[in-house]
């Protein structure tokens, strides 16, 4: 089998009875009876002309009230909210000073309707003092009036209490920012005076230590040359790295004996220490090296190795000086020059990398140990860059077309990001060293910085020009097959075997967002050109997209027969992908509407690559197999077995 590298507002109900005593009390007076005298009807007459008027002005008053107990409401809850959001002094400041105002202006308007309402109250009891007994019906609704005049009263002394509250809390946050504004000064002032001296002695205390790191260095050479000391790093480590670590290693710790660093070695595992510093015959490590026990199933180490072994452990088993005891060994052993490739290929390899240079009149693609770089007109060779580990899975140009970036690694022994120069193969940077492959790389779009991503589950992001790394990102729980900045570089998308993509902050690390919809390994990410939307593919056989903002999909992008490994995302919004079902497409991402399929391919398509100037696009597949297309009508343009002086009829002639 083949892998790929793997509403509703409920009235209280004691206001619902008010609300009906009130409704009551305002209905129609009875009719006189027709047997009173005319004086009597005349009295009555005005009496309930002097009610209806009564009556008038309580609805009036109702009204009054319902609007204040409203901004009552409305005013407690904003206070309520208010208390809430005070924080911290600044902000508590800023939010209360600003409702502040507001809220003064509520209390005037309360304290306006107060005093409509007890007007209304006042002109009612004048009303209900004139009817007496025959305005039973006046009294009521007046002592109702009264009393929605003592809330009325009531809620503007709970607003003026709350404003004074809010004041209060006002001016203690304004002393508290004040004081900490002044705690801040004092502590800057104090810093700053006291940074001359923390950098005297740092400086001191780093050329002191470098000091006596050279003074050891020396006596550790002279020692080695005279035989009485064997370097760790420089002998040892590579022979446990090499012959060791794919059964002793953090992951499978067979006999729970991990030897990925020098202090895991001294450690030792289920059966206690394994080393005797000084002697080697009490030496666990060494008894089972010497007598075959290990590697298991392995060939045995050499005679010089298990010499080389005896003689470390011997003369003191020291780790060399300078080195850390927790580095992984591949960090600390020397680096060494990669196999050449065969000077002819006896059978092709599968193509994981390919890459169009900035003019697309060459095209780089994945060798055994090397970069093999072709003329895209006819599929002649141009140049083979070597010294590069056993698989290429990431090939990327500078914008000047003059260094080549690539990802490389032998699978369980090392992973490697190497950077040559393009005209002669000259290498200029070896910035990653890990114990297991290098899946990705990518630049910048300043080209100030690379990204790279790999076995290890991490991502590293190095300063171009001078190598050094300045971020490493470990959040995803297995290999991260690729990564990708956003236009701007302020951000960093990846792709991992642990289902999940994810964007990150490219200054700090800090995970932004988690896309899980895959369900299974994702191969493949790539951001939108305006940053906002980030584009992904995996072994479910689905290309996806995803909002950044709200981490939620925006749409999958089906019609794959199998796997879709890389993607390429152009400027114009398009998404070029490379899948085992033996087919290159492109799609657009803004309504996945499937554009071109690019055909021919007889095997499983690993890698795809774009042009723009020509209007290219470029894959290669598990048989070894390049093809070119134009994009504009799908039709092949070059194919070639991108493996350096195969020739197929000799190889069929030998079988």
């Amino acid at each position: 089998m083949k892998t790929f590298y793997p509403s509703r507002i409920i009235v209280p109900l004691s206001l619902r009875l008010l609300l009906l005593t009130v409704t009551l009390s305002l209905g129609q007076l009875p009719t006189p009876v027709a047997a009173a005298t005319p004086e009597e009807e005349q009295k009555a007459t005005e009496l309930i002309k002097v009610a209806d008027e009564a009556k008038a002005k309580a609805e009036q008053a109702e009204a009054a009230l319902k609007a204040a107990q409203a901004k009552a409401t409305e005013l407690q809850a904003n206070l309520t909210k208010l208390k809430a959001q005070i924080r911290n002094a600044e902000k508590a400041i800023t939010d209360a000073e600003a409702k502040l105002k507001p809220e003064q202006e509520k209390v005037t308007k309360a304290d306006a309707a107060k005093k409509a309402a007890d007007a209304v109250a006042t002109t009612a009891r004048a009303a209900a003092e004139d009817l007496k007994k025959k305005a039973a019906e006046a009294e009521t609704k007046a002592k109702a009036e009264e009393a929605k005049a003592a809330a009325a009263t009531k809620a503007l002394t709970d607003a003026q209490a709350a404003v004074k509250t809010v004041e209060a809390t006002v001016a203690a946050s304004k002393k508290s920012l004040t004081d900490s504004q002044a705690g801040l000064q004092q502590a800057d002032g104090q810093f700053a005076a006291f940074k001359p001296q923390l950098d005297k002695v740092s400086t001191e205390f780093a050329a002191i230590s470098q000091e006596h790191v050279d003074k050891r260095r020396a006596a550790e050479k002279h020692l080695i040359g005279i035989g009485k000391l064997v370097s760790f790093a420089e002998t040892v480590a590579p022979i446990v790295s090499k012959r060791c670590l794919a059964c002793h290693n953090a992951r499978t710790a067979k006999g729970r004996y991990n030897m990925e660093t020098f202090a895991a070695i001294l450690k030792g595992g289920e059966s206690g220490d394994a080393l005797e510093a000084g002697d080697a015959d009490s030496s666990t490590l060494f008894v089972m090296i010497e007598d075959g026990s290990m590697p298991k199933d392995a060939d045995p180490l050499t005679p010089e190795q298990i010499a080389a072994v005896k003689n470390w452990i011997n003369t003191g088993a020291i780790l060399d000086a300078g080195l850390s005891a927790s580095a992984p060994l591949i960090q600390i052993m020397p680096k060494e020059t990669q196999p050449n490739p065969p000077e002819a290929y006896p059978v092709p390899v599968p193509i994981t990398a390919v890459a169009f240079s900035p003019d697309g009149a060459t095209l780089a693609t994945s060798g055994y140990h090397e970069v093999v770089l072709w003329k895209v007109e006819d599929g002649s060779l141009l140049r083979r860059i070597t010294n590069v580990a056993e698989r290429v899975y990431d090939i990327e140009f500078t914008k000047d077309g003059q260094k080549i970036v690539v990802a490389a690694g032998t699978p369980a022994q090392i992973g490697e990001a190497k950077i040559f120069q393009v005209a002669d193969g000259k290498l200029l940077g070896d910035l990653v060293r890990t114990d297991d492959s290098v899946f990705a790389v990518s630049l910048s779009p300043d080209e100030k910085r690379l990204a790279t991503a790999g076995a290890d589950r991490a991502i590293r992001v190095f300063d171009f020009a001078t190598q050094k790394q300045q971020l490493l990102i470990e959040d995803h729980a297995d290999w991260v097959m690729d990564v990708a900045w956003s236009a701007d570089g302020t951000r960093l998308a990846s792709a991992s075997r642990d289902k999940t993509s994810k964007v990150f902050d490219s200054t700090t690390g800090d995970s932004l967002v988690t896309f899980n919809g895959h369900g299974a390994p994702v191969y493949g990410v790539g951001f939108q050109a305006d940053g906002k939307i980030v584009v992904s593919s995996g072994s479910d056989k689905q290309i996806r997209t995803w909002n950044v903002a709200d981490a939620k999909q925006v749409r999958a992008i089906g019609g794959f027969g199998n796997e879709v490994f890389r993607i390429v995302i152009t400027p114009e919004g398009n998404v070029y992908s490379c899948s085992a079902d033996k087919n290159a497409r492109v799609h657009q991402i803004s309504d996945g509407k499937a554009l071109q399929t690019f055909a021919g391919h007889t095997d499983w398509v690993y890698s795809v690559a774009y042009h723009a100037g020509t209007k290219r696009v470029a894959a290669g597949a598990y048989n070894g197999e390049v093809r070119i297309w134009n994009v504009d009508d799908a039709k092949e343009s070059l194919k070639f077995i991108a493996a350096p002086g195969y020739k197929p009829a000799e190889a069929t002639a030998a079988k």
